[in-house]
């Protein structure tokens, strides 16, 4: 079975910083495209970042000069810097994986809460 598991969430101050991780048991980690997703209290999930397995980035517009994704193909990790943090920045945030070569797959983790309160 495979496994995404999401940790580094937490509380952070208005314009300060956390750094998520995710952990996969992914085997061909490099064929998948690695993203981050949040969702808040009453709101559909949104994308939030997304870097594919030749190492392309893409950020919602929202997050963009804020957060940074990066993966690690030697450890089969990803990760998501986030910098500059906003209350609207507070969710549960979500990795995700999807193959980006022969038959679709798709994966999720179960989310890391990040809280951003004064």
């Amino acid at each position: 079975q495979v496994q995404l598991v999401e940790s580094g969430g937490g509380l952070v101050q208005p314009g300060g910083s956390l750094r998520l991780s995710c952990a996969t048991s992914i085997s061909a980690f490099n064929v998948y495209h690695m993203g981050w997703y949040r969702q808040a209290p009453g709101k559909q999930r949104e994308f939030v970042a997304v870097i594919s397995r030749d190492g392309i980035r893409n950020y919602a517009d929202s997050v963009k000069g804020r957060f940074t994704i990066s993966r690690d193909n030697a450890k089969n990790t990803v990760d998501l810097q986030m910098n500059s943090l906003k209350p609207d920045d507070a969710a549960v945030y979500y990795c995700n994986a999807r193959r980006a070569v022969g038959i679709f797959a798709d994966y999720w983790g179960q989310g890391t809460q990040v809280t951003v309160s004064s």
